[in-house]
């Protein structure tokens, strides 16, 4: 971790993220976080840009008897990634992961109309969207909510997290029209080494970052 800087919490990693993008003069419509993790930093690049804020939704797809490793990710509409790779080093089946898929979106939609509550979904017609979630690990979340993005009339798209692995990093830029990511470093173990403080943020805590 040798010369890799350290976010004091998720609300300097936001806020760090939206100095990024103003050096990079990226016009933003919208930021749209990740629940639970990314809703610090969406307020803090919304706040920081005078955009909306709103969500996108996925949920990992877990390998059979370890629910941690991904094998893929659903988002609340059904977009889909699968990890290949994973999938054939793990007892996973079709069968299998379909059944999971259609839980997880499942799941997924119940998230996203738990956060929004009678909010509508906005409207992304030519907008410029930034995704911002408080890391990436396997990126199987963060592509399911590209895809997704990528399926609406949304004008770019564009990958805004405070750290990475390079190789996930590397695979998320063939989904988003440009990724922003402060730190890729090789030594990865996990997003929160990359943190002063990481703690679990609660759904209460996250939803009450839709609504300042």
């Amino acid at each position: 971790m040798v010369g890799t800087q350290r976010f004091r919490d998720r609300t300097d990693a936001g806020a760090r993220l939206a100095v990024e993008l103003r050096e990079r003069e990226i016009d933003a419509d919208i930021a749209l976080a990740i629940p639970r993790g990314g809703l610090p930093l969406g307020r803090a690049v919304a706040d920081e840009l005078e955009i909306p804020l709103d969500i996108v939704v996925a949920k990992k797809i877990g390998a059979p008897g370890n629910p941690e490793y991904a094998i893929g990710a659903v988002a609340s509409d059904g977009s889909t990634w699968r990890n290949e790779d994973a999938i054939g080093r793990t007892d996973s089946d079709e069968a299998y992961f379909q059944r999971r898929r259609e839980e997880e979106a499942e799941s997924a939609r119940q998230k996203a109309d738990r956060y929004r509550g009678d909010r509508d979904a906005p409207d992304l017609t030519g907008k410029t969207v930034v995704v911002v979630d408080d890391g990436v690990a396997t990126g199987s979340t963060v592509m399911a909510c590209l895809k997704t993005l990528n399926e609406t009339d949304a004008d770019r798209i564009v990958l805004a997290v405070p750290v990475g692995p390079p190789e996930s990093i590397a695979a998320l830029e063939d989904e988003a029209d440009e990724v922003v990511c402060l730190e890729t470093p090789r030594g990865f173990m996990g997003v929160g080494q990359f943190y002063e403080r990481f703690g679990q943020v609660s759904d209460e805590e996250a939803m009450a970052y839709l609504d300042q």
